[in-house]
């Protein structure tokens, strides 16, 4: 049983999120992953999963704002399990109205598309590339509640979804690529070139890079983001590599957007605590249609 710190408390975890994070921490790649601290030759935390849902158990010293039997939401490391420690800066308190299982898809991945579209003012055109995965979805609905006009790119089993979380526009990118162009290019795909997205955006626009899975084994989507900035100098249209924080005041802004009945946790599937690994090869494999959860 895990003991909870100076500023933490102890979670009895109810339901785990699952993103591509899992996995590169998990496998150690791209092998970047591992200089960046995560651990040289294994994982440092023994335990996989960071998105978490559930009660608090126990309190550590120093901390004031949760009591035990709180329900919340938010990151630790190592949710994939029956309980877990978590700092209390990154914890909020669960939505009304949701389930566990809704609440851990949240926090990872909503973040980092509240993060990633800071700023859309209304009546802006927001393009959502890979709009039918985790940070994506979140994406389309946020840009929405924002008062962008959206634009969604998806394959065609996610299209639906797309439609569902309110896209203007949603193009099936595998009968034809997006058109037109943008204030603000949320890239959650990573597969297009950076002088395509710098083409299809506005004068003054943002590309803002959440991730790729393409690059190779060194460096993987981290390619792209270092080729991004290399051009910033030289051109009006921006590109801004996110590296999204995890922290308790961000996820209680989703707390009040999902009260507020303006975003919705899309789960796809549903995986028992005894098949987490089949749920993170789920998403490796990319046959998430919104996100992936692990039930514990």
């Amino acid at each position: 049983m895990p003991v909870p710190g100076n500023g933490e408390v102890l979670l009895e975890v109810r339901a785990a999120g699952v993103d591509m994070g899992v996995w590169h921490l998990l496998t150690g790649k791209p092998y970047l992953v591992r200089f960046l601290g995560f651990g040289f030759r294994g994982p440092k935390s023994p335990v996989p999963g960071r998105d978490v849902a559930g009660v608090v158990k126990e309190i550590g010293p120093g901390v004031s704002e949760f009591a035990v039997g709180d329900e919340v939401f938010g990151t630790c490391e190592g949710s994939f399990a029956e309980y877990a420690v978590a700092p209390v800066s990154r914890l909020a308190r669960k939505p009304e109205g949701i389930s566990f299982t809704e609440a851990a898809a949240l926090p990872i991945s909503g973040g980092t598309a509240l993060q990633g579209l800071r700023g859309v003012q209304p009546g802006q055109r927001v393009l959502v590339l890979g709009a039918g995965g985790g940070v994506g979805s979140y994406g389309v609905q946020i840009a929405k509640a924002l008062g962008a006009h959206v634009t969604a790119v998806c394959s065609t089993r996610k299209v639906e979804l797309a439609r569902s979380l309110g896209a203007d526009e949603v193009f099936d990118y595998t009968v034809a690529d997006f058109t037109g162009t943008y204030d603000l290019i949320l890239d959650c795909g990573g597969a297009r070139p950076l002088s395509r997205l710098r083409g299809a955006t506005n004068e003054g626009g943002r590309i803002v890079l959440v991730g790729a899975e393409t690059g190779g084994s060194i460096t993987g989507g981290f390619h792209k983001s270092i080729g991004a900035l290399l051009l910033n100098p030289f051109s009006s249209r921006k590109f801004v590599p996110l590296m999204s924080k995890e922290l308790g005041v961000v996820f209680d802004e989703l707390r009040v957007m999902v009260e507020a009945g303006t975003l919705k946790a899309p789960v796809d599937e549903v995986f028992p605590l005894s098949e987490a690994l089949n749920a993170v090869d789920h998403v490796y494999s990319r046959r998430s249609v919104g996100k992936t959860v692990v039930a514990i």
